[in-house]
């Protein structure tokens, strides 16, 4: 049986597996600072070498882009089967801030059953585990069951732009029968879950401008428009205490929920409220009344600060009014809320806003469109027949928080059902200090994608 084989494989090789993939943890591949560009092209260097001496790929290349490069692979060679398109990305957020790390984030450290380091579970590891199932697939069958395509790209956490201009110019030769993506999470350990929607995401930065140059505070506090204190008001204009977004029209757009997908967010928010609470170290969970805590943290538009700067933060006191003062904001978004019409609410709404001397300019970083799949397809099933055969377990089908920009446009240009399969679970630290990856759920994601594969 190969299910069996698959298995003797994976355990034959679980050492090395894991070896590699923290050897790919260790490259810092940062694509949103400038100074890891290099370190950016060389995790895609060991991809390419991965797919093409570990895997066997016949056709294995790096694209260039007006960006990071995108890493491809094909093997087409099983006339009359299903063609599946593999995606994942190989780029990984900031550490900082790195005191918090209780070892270095790019020194990928084994800790009980858990690998941690940036990047370990957003994408590296689930995606890694796809190159590994298509490794032991080549090793125990000689070939692959269906035709693959793999995509992986570099920008995932900085915009994505280069992916979706090559998706665009490219659809005819990315065609496939589904799409299989590993970069989302269990709703708890050992329980199989699909996500079948994704919220969008616009991301933004917005800049008060006050005068020429900072000024003393004893000359000119009083008299001044002091650009840091504005666009504190602002931002706490934008979102009410009791958690709705003050955008004109944004809650007018939003698709509404059917009442079976309430009463399923709101039996998920049983399950999900203490992990939450756990892996987030709060006390608390806020937001706006009469919603549930999933429906809040998967099917609701949310705005969120990221950062503040501005005037003086170093030791000791320097008394000026700042002459600019900057703010990096995002909003998630639900189907029927675009990109481009929510970015034009916000920057009239911040416009709306400002204070006399000071102006607000609003910049546009990135965004990307909400997506939800339908729980029908063919695929689907297949995908929900592996994982439930690795686990045991019915599979639970959630809505994510989180936005994967790239996945809604493969829904519109390829026209072929996602299958997107979660490994990580809540308390991995996406985004945040000691990053980790559950190391069972590596191995369970290896058999699971194999199997997957096979049973198209």
């Amino acid at each position: 049986m190969p299910a069996n084989r698959i298995a003797e494989h994976v355990e034959a090789n679980r050492t090395r597996f894991l070896d590699e993939l923290k050897n790919l943890i260790a490259i810092p591949s940062v694509s949103t600072l400038p100074e890891h560009d290099a370190d950016v092209r060389r995790a895609a260097d060991f991809l390419v070498g991965q797919l093409r001496e570990q895997v066997g790929m016949p056709r294995v290349e790096l694209i260039e882009t007006a960006g990071h490069p995108l890493v491809y692979a094909e093997a087409m060679d099983v006339p009359g089967k299903p063609t599946v398109l593999i995606y994942g990305h190989y780029d990984v957020q900031p550490a900082d801030p790195f005191e918090l790390w209780r070892t270095p984030p790019f020194e990928p450290t084994v800790d009980g059953d858990d690998v941690r380091g940036r990047g370990a579970v957003d994408d590296k590891g689930p995606m890694f585990a796809t190159l590994k199932a298509l490794e032991t697939l080549m090793q125990t069958e000689g070939k692959l069951p269906v035709n693959v395509r793999v995509l992986i790209e570099g920008e995932e956490e900085s915009g994505g732009a280069s992916i979706a201009e090559y998706v665009k110019s490219h659809g005819g030769a990315l065609q496939a029968d589904c799409v299989l993506v590993l970069d989302t999470a269990m709703i708890e350990k050992n329980m199989p879950t699909i996500s079948y929607g994704l919220r969008g995401i616009v991301y933004a930065e917005i800049i008060a401008r006050g005068a020429g140059h900072d000024l003393h505070s004893g000359v000119y506090g009083g008299i001044a428009p002091n650009p840091l204190q504005a666009l504190a008001w602002v931002l706490s204009d934008l979102k009410g205490r009791d958690g709705r977004i003050n955008l004109p029209e944004l809650y007018k757009m939003m698709q509404p929920l059917t009442d079976d997908e309430r009463a399923a967010l709101a039996r998920q928010s049983e399950l999900q409220e203490a992990g939450f609470l756990t892996a987030g170290g709060l006390k608390e969970l806020p937001g706006e009344a009469n919603y549930s805590i999933a429906e809040r943290a998967s099917a609701r538009p949310t705005f969120e600060v990221h950062g503040v700067c501005g005037g003086f933060t170093g030791e000791g006191a320097k008394t000026v009014i700042p002459a600019e003062a900057t703010a990096k904001v995002s909003l998630r978004l639900v189907p029927n809320q675009t990109p481009d019409a929510v970015f034009k609410l916000l920057a009239k709404r911040v416009a709306e806003l400002s204070v006399p001397g000071v102006t607000m300019e609003v910049r546009d970083l990135h965004g990307g469109d909400a997506v939800l799949l339908s729980l029908e397809s063919s695929a689907l099933k297949a995908a929900a027949t592996a994982l439930e055969t690795e686990f045991g377990k019915s599979v639970t089908y959630a809505r994510e928080g989180g936005s994967i920009p790239v996945v809604a446009l493969f829904d519109e240009v390829l026209h072929a059902p996602v299958v997107m399969l979660g490994f990580g679970l809540p308390d991995d630290n996406l985004h945040a200090p000691n990053e980790k990856f559950y190391i069972p759920n590596y191995y369970a994601a290896i058999r699971t994608v194999a199997n997957f594969l096979t049973l198209l």
